[in-house]
Formats: C-alpha cells, sequence, structure tokens
C-alpha cells in the first residue's frame, strides 16, 4: 500500500498536538494528527478539565456548610461520589467531543492508533485495521507525559493510585496519604479533605507547593491546616506495605522513620515524558531524563521534527503546549514566530485557597541580581473579598526596583487563578509600576487587590 502524503504529521492530540493541527491547516496545510487514545489528551480527559468540574463539586460543598453565614439555610448537607465523578466525566467527554469537532472543521485528518518513525519523514501507524503509512516533511512530536512511579510507590488501583484512579475512585478515602504536594498531589489532598477524608500530604522539599513564592506557599500551608490537613515537610515516604484494606507508610521525617496507617494513598510525585517506542534514539533525537531536547523554537535538531508540550520539558502546563503547537506551526508555514519564554507563563493551582503565579519569585529575582521592590496586599482589605465571604488570600508583587519592570506575581486566594491574567498580559506588553498605577481598576472587584499590591511596592497603597 503507497504512503500517504501530508504536509505536517503531527503525533498526539492533546492541548499541544490538537491545537498545532488546527493551526496548520488554518496556514493552508494538509495535516493528519494521530492518536493513540484520547482526542484532547490527558489535559481534557484525565487532567485540567475533569479535576476542575471535581474541585467545583466540592467547592459548593463547603458553601453548602457555609450556608448560615449567608442567613441561608440548608438541611442534611451531604454528597454522592459517583454522581460527582459522573459529572466530572461528563465534561470531559463533552470537551473530547469538542475538539473532534474542531479538528474535522478544518478539515484536519484523524487516525487512531500508536505511531512510530521508521525514518526522517516517515511515519508508520498501527491501527484496528492494520499498519499505515506516512510521509511528510515536518513532524510534531506532541506525546505529553505521564505520571512517575517511584520503585515501591507503584499505583495498583486499589489502594495505591495515581491521578487516573484517584479521578475514578473506587471508594471513598477516611484516612488518605497523598505523596507530593505539587499542583496535582494538592490539587486532590483539596478535594478528598473537604469531602471528608482525614489528609496527611508528605513533600520531600522544605515546604508545599515547592515551585511558588515562599511566602505564598506558607500562606497556603497555614490555610491548609486550618482545614484539617496535616502537612509533612522535609519528608519521605520509603515503603508502602499494602494490606487487602490498608496501607501501612513508613516516612522519614528528621532522621527518623515512622509507621503510619492509611485507607488510602495517591502518588503525585512528578512526570515523565512519553518518549519510548517512537525511534526517536535512532534518528538521532537527543533525550534528557525522558525528555526531548529541543532549542527555543521547539526544534529537536533532527530537520523537520519538533517536539512540543510536556514531552519537550518544564513548564509542564497545557496553555505553554498549545502555544508551542501555534508557534511550530506558523515556523512551518514561513511565519515570523515569537519563542515561548517559560517565566511568561503562569502556573495555577486550583486548591482551596487557588494558587496564581507569573514570572520570578522574590528569591529567584534576587539570587538573579535584581534589586527588588515588594508589594503586597491581604484579601482582607478588599470589600469585594469580604462580601463574597472569601477574606484569606494575599497578592504580591516583585518589581526591578532600577526599570520598575514586573518581574512576577505571586497570589493565594478566592478565584487568583482568574485574577493572575492580568499581570500575564502585563509582563507582555512590558509594562512598568508607572502603568499599572495609572490604571484605573473597577470597583468593587478582587483585581482592585493587584492595583493596591503594586502600589504598596512604592510607598502608595491606599486601603492598609
Amino acid at each position: 500500500m503507497a504512503a500517504k502524503n501530508f504536509d505536517l504529521i503531527v503525533i498526539g492530540a492533546g492541548p499541544g498536538g490538537y491545537v498545532a493541527a488546527i493551526r496548520a491547516a488554518q496556514l493552508g496545510m494538509n495535516v493528519v494528527v494521530i492518536e493513540r487514545e484520547n482526542l484532547g489528551g490527558i489535559c481534557l480527559n484525565w487532567g485540567c478539565i475533569p479535576t476542575k468540574a471535581m474541585l467545583r463539586s466540592s467547592e459548593v460543598f463547603h458553601l453548602m456548610h457555609r450556608a448560615k453565614e449567608f442567613g441561608l439555610s440548608v438541611d442534611k448537607v451531604s454528597y454522592d461520589l459517583d454522581a460527582v465523578v459522573k459529572r466530572s466525566r461528563g465534561v470531559a467527554k463533552q470537551m473530547e467531543g469538542g475538539v473532534k469537532h474542531l479538528l474535522k472543521k478544518n478539515k484536519v485528518t484523524v487516525i487512531m492508533g500508536e505511531a512510530t518513525i521508521p525514518a526522517k519523514g516517515k511515519v508508520s501507524v498501527k491501527t484496528d485495521a492494520g499498519t499505515e503509512e506516512l510521509t511528510a516533511k515536518n513532524i510534531v512530536l506532541a506525546t505529553g507525559a505521564r505520571a512517575r512511579n517511584l520503585p515501591g510507590l507503584e499505583a495498583d488501583g486499589e489502594r495505591v493510585w495515581s491521578y487516573r484512579h484517584a479521578l475514578v475512585p473506587p471508594h471513598m478515602p477516611k484516612k488518605l496519604l497523598v505523596i507530593g504536594s505539587g499542583a496535582i498531589g494538592i490539587e486532590f489532598a483539596s478535594f478528598y479533605n473537604t469531602l471528608g477524608a482525614e489528609t496527611t500530604v508528605v513533600e520531600v522539599m522544605d515546604r508545599v507547593l515547592p515551585v511558588e513564592d515562599a511566602e505564598i506557599s506558607a500562606f497556603a500551608k497555614k490555610q491548609f491546616v486550618k482545614q484539617g490537613m496535616t502537612i509533612m515537610e522535609k519528608a519521605t515516604v520509603k515503603q508502602l506495605d499494602r494490606a487487602k484494606d490498608k496501607v501501612t507508610a513508613h516516612i522519614e521525617s528528621g532522621g527518623k522513620v515512622e509507621k503510619r496507617e492509611f485507607d488510602t494513598v495517591i502518588s503525585a510525585v512528578g512526570i515523565v515524558g512519553n518518549v519510548e517506542g517512537l525511534g526517536l534514539e535512532a534518528l538521532g533525537v537527543k533525550i534528557d531524563r525522558t525528555h526531548v531536547v529541543t532549542d527555543e523554537y521547539c526544534r529537536t535538531g533532527v530537520e523537520g521534527l519538533y517536539a512540543i508540550g510536556d514531552i519537550a520539558g518544564a513548564p509542564w502546563l497545557a496553555h505553554k503546549a498549545s502555544h508551542e503547537g501555534v508557534m511550530v506551526a506558523e515556523l512551518i508555514a514561513g511565519k515570523h514566530a515569537h519563542p515561548v519564554k517559560p517565566e511568561s507563563i503562569a502556573g495555577c493551582t486550583y486548591c482551596h485557597p487557588q494558587v496564581a503565579s507569573v514570572g520570578y519569585t522574590e528569591a529567584k529575582a534576587k539570587e538573579l541580581g535584581y534589586t527588588v521592590k515588594v508589594g503586597k496586599f491581604p484579601f482582607i482589605g478588599n470589600g469585594k473579598a469580604v462580601a463574597l465571604g472569601e477574606p484569606e488570600g494575599l497578592i504580591k508583587t516583585v518589581f526591578d526596583a532600577k526599570t520598575g519592570e514586573l518581574l512576577g506575581a505571586h497570589m493565594v486566594g478566592a478565584e487568583v487563578t482568574e485574577l493572575i491574567q492580568g499581570y500575564v498580559i502585563g509582563r507582555q506588553l512590558e509594562t512598568t509600576e508607572e502603568d499599572l498605577m495609572n490604571t484605573v481598576f473597577p470597583h468593587p472587584t478582587l483585581s482592585e487587590m493587584m492595583h493596591e499590591s503594586v502600589l504598596d511596592a512604592y510607598d502608595r497603597v491606599i486601603h492598609m
């Protein structure tokens, strides 16, 4: 059977791959995308979207318990975990259908199967119907990543779960251990803790949410503890003894190992890139710790072969993958493409309270040699936050004292994942403190705190 020829072959239909395919099609290319599991990838099906649906359920449940504060009454507050999961899966399915529709609308060919690259410009796809041979001048690798399994801490789906099991839980945890306090770990800890699980989080670094600004981590930790979580920092789970209805964790902390019993463990200790089985080594692609090495334009060094998203390294975020997908499609089409700067990518964590940040932390800015001006504003000083019943939070801004450049912004509190975009745009437009101070923020909104935080950095804060 003759090989089918395309202008571009995209391997993987997650938020990197499907966006690259659509943008390339818009630019007049004949595109095929290959996916082995679900259109929309992990993000839409087993990550960003279904977790947000579940967290929304726990948020509403939390608010139901607070009804009296708002002058309302609710009788017999309870939840049905199966129904919560069913809603979450329904949301994911709806999104997957949306991606299918978008690919069809843009005339992108979709092949469901496993891809390998036997030679430069060639892709072989194993499908249910047999093997298809494809050729293209350009190939984009967008195969994503999966949960890292540490020896002895592997997920079994019964008592020890990965993020996938936690999204379709076989039971409701009573005593839960979460290993790892990055975004994935802390979001699941937040969800199950709100629904009543006695939750312990173990983090190997010296603080929870270790990539965030130290002050934000400390503030978030205080809130988690207030909600009943046990947080163990500078601690390591050495082994798990599994029994039918329980797991005994050996946790090392401060040089001592103690044993603790749990009925459920969620392992969230990072991710590894899906680089195996593609034939990359034979092509001469450089791989460093399960990630494909690329330049700033996502080029692998092999002519016509690009890698985007999680497979190309940190930050492991869907929006970074999508942006890289667009950039690569435009590069291939001969357009002027702008490389993605990692420090301009915002990170959002949807625990309770939410956490969001962009740019350098205060410590990182100082480490890079900047003299900084730092501003802070608490939620308690904001009328909208108090009216919402969400007075716990903090907004922090970091400026270059010499130029007024906004180096970083860090937030914890209600809806900060929506607020952060204001600072992202500010950084993209190379804004200074003066621009932000002269901007009129609407009242009453949470966004006013963004203004006040800037004013505070320059000793001009009004409401504090």
